[in-house]
């Protein structure tokens, strides 16, 4: 099995910073693996809201994840600065999926890269429904390929 192209701050097209927290690391000295799955959390949902308009508590339409997954190449431990990356690398009709790279201090290499899948739906009744132009919009200003 060959490894992956390693992902790099170029690959991006939007960034948040982040300050890692004491209680990030785990008893090993370094950041817990589902604490990565909370720094994707955070990037997507801020750029939801800072670019796209989402009101997370008002909204009709809200994005709930269906599907995750990453891969570690390094650690990251506190108190280290994290920059995270965030592509949209498929965008359909109710759905798209974040790719997401998790960058230790300056580095130019991806300590960790992974995505999530959103799909849209109504808050009511939990049906897919279109993605929001406003937010559309704003994931189009960041859609790219994966590098190869």
């Amino acid at each position: 099995m060959s490894k992956p192209q390693a992902e790099t701050r170029d690959d991006y097209g939007y960034f948040l910073d982040l300050q890692s927290r004491w209680m990030d690391n785990d008893l090993y000295g370094h950041v817990n693996n589902v604490t990565y799955y909370s720094y994707f959390d955070t990037v997507v949902n801020y750029f939801l809201i800072e670019k796209g308009g989402l009101d997370i508590h008002a909204a009709p339409v809200i994005g709930v994840v269906i599907e995750s997954h990453c891969n570690y190449a390094r650690p990251v431990a506190y108190p280290d600065l994290i920059a995270c990356g965030l592509r949209v690398g498929h965008l359909g009709n109710s759905s798209d999926r974040y790719e997401v790279g998790i960058f230790r201090n300056d580095e130019a290499e991806a300590a960790a890269a992974g995505h999530f899948v959103h799909v849209f739906v109504n808050r009511a009744d939990n049906t897919p429904v279109p993605i929001p132009a406003p937010i559309r919009t704003a994931l189009e200003a960041i859609q790219r390929s994966a590098p190869a």
